[in-house]
């Protein structure tokens, strides 16, 4: 399994804002201390906040915040939201595909083990990844730092 980057961004962007419960944090902030594109974060940030897991404020003095306790936001689910392709093989997507036969066990396996993925995720939440002195000194240096 191939976390996206699309997802692997919402999960930094969670922490980020997770990590600094006490303010809002900007999506140029974020973009500055990860550096990642600005335009790539909107539409991850979008898709947050339209999953509920953000709440964006616009105007002088916005910006972002959790909108729900750290402790509630389950990693498995994150991911399963974000992840554009959730399927290991073609034929998981589009059973006709299969060249091998309608008797092929191999999707079936693969399938388990990808809720199986999501399974063990859904064991860790956002406090988990929080609870951990070296990322709280990354996502709380001063946004100008750099690291």
């Amino acid at each position: 399994m191939r976390v996206t980057r699309h997802a692997d961004y919402a999960l930094r962007v969670l922490i980020y804002v997770g990590g600094n419960p006490e303010r809002a944090v900007t999506i140029a902030e974020i973009a500055e201390r990860y550096r990642i594109s600005r335009s790539h974060l909107m539409k991850v940030v979008n898709r947050l906040v339209r999953e509920g897991f953000l709440i964006g404020q616009r105007g002088k003095g916005g910006g972002l915040y959790l909108a729900m306790p750290a402790e509630t936001i389950r990693v498995g689910k994150v991911l399963r939201l974000m992840q554009s392709e959730q399927f290991l093989v073609e034929c998981m997507a589009s059973p006709q595909t299969c060249l091998v036969d309608r008797g092929c066990r191999l999707r079936a396996a693969l399938g388990e083990a990808l809720e199986a993925f999501y399974e063990v995720l859904d064991r860790y939440t956002l406090r988990d990844l929080l609870d951990n002195p070296a990322t709280l000194n990354i996502v709380r240096l001063v946004p100008s730092q750099t690291y």
